[in-house]
């Protein structure tokens, strides 16, 4: 069991999967295609959900491909250990998952064409779901409880580092014609016109029946019943981590007093409306 992190350049990583030299590699050697297309998210930010929406609005609502093939090696973790070889012999346009802070991202994407999407969450509810996550599994510091996690959460000491810090980063981005800010409280609240949008950025068309095809099969219900996603290890990102503003069942009144103070502190620069949850 591990009791801790595997730390690179002060980012906490996961001890499974990860190594300081792939993640070192990733940025500076890996390079991003022009025709590549880059889920991006903080973890527990609706990552897996949208890899299943994406995949599917690549085979037009066809659902073979997300029922055959296991949800990362159909989008593989560029910076774990069995994401990144797949990824490197892989012909043609890919389609690419990542956790990893703006520093650390291959350098070679500033210079390219590939299409970003990244999701940003409501803190709170990632905190909360990043709680329950990771104190089932053995791939880090088991928190013991939510107020020992909450405290890491706002120091940044959880894997891939501070919420604040890589949200910051990334948003200095959002002006950028290839990156494509999502905010998953909006993809719940209107799955289609989401998926019309995302089509949009991604250059592709589908039929009305092809939609309501994506829709239907990108659905928690679907998603939970598909063995190729709902592995035991993500079944939290599909039970009780779909809800929105599931946090106001777990923080007492201070905490979410000191979390809104961190908050305003951080993203005090970006212009209201950004966060649909403040």
């Amino acid at each position: 069991i591990s009791d801790d992190y595997l730390w690179f350049e002060g980012i906490p990583f996961p001890t499974i999967e990860y190594e300081k030299e792939i993640i070192e590699e990733t940025r500076n050697m890996f390079v991003i295609r022009d025709e590549d297309t880059v889920i991006l998210t903080y973890p527990k930010s609706g990552t897996n959900w949208l890899i299943e929406i994406v995949c599917l609005i690549q085979t037009k609502g066809d659902p073979n491909w997300i029922q055959s093939v296991p949800i990362w090696d159909r989008s593989p973790w560029i910076e774990s250990q069995r994401g990144y070889p797949l990824l490197i012999n892989k012909e043609g346009p890919r389609l690419i998952s990542s956790h990893l802070p703006f520093q650390l991202f291959p350098k070679s994407f500033f210079s390219s064409k590939a299409k970003i999407l990244y999701v940003i969450r409501n803190p709170r509810d990632v905190l909360v779901s990043g709680y329950f996550f990771w104190s089932k599994t053995k791939f880090v510091k088991n928190p013991r409880s939510l107020t020992t996690y909450f405290e890491w959460f706002i120091k940044g000491n959880v894997a891939f580092g501070s919420w604040f810090e890589h949200t910051c980063a990334w948003l200095s981005m959002r002006k950028r014609d290839n990156l494509l800010l999502l905010r998953y409280e909006d993809i719940k609240k209107d799955t289609k016109s989401s998926i019309k949008k995302f089509c949009d950025f991604l250059g592709k068309k589908l039929e009305p029946d092809e939609l309501d095809m994506v829709l239907k099969y990108s659905s928690f219900q679907a998603m939970k019943e598909n063995k190729m996603s709902n592995f035991s290890i993500i079944t939290e990102d599909l039970a009780p981590n779909g809800t929105t503003r599931d946090w106001k069942n777990h923080f007492t009144v201070a905490q979410a007093e000191d979390f809104d103070k961190v908050f305003q502190e951080k993203m005090a620069g970006f212009p209201p409306g950004l966060f649909p949850w403040e």
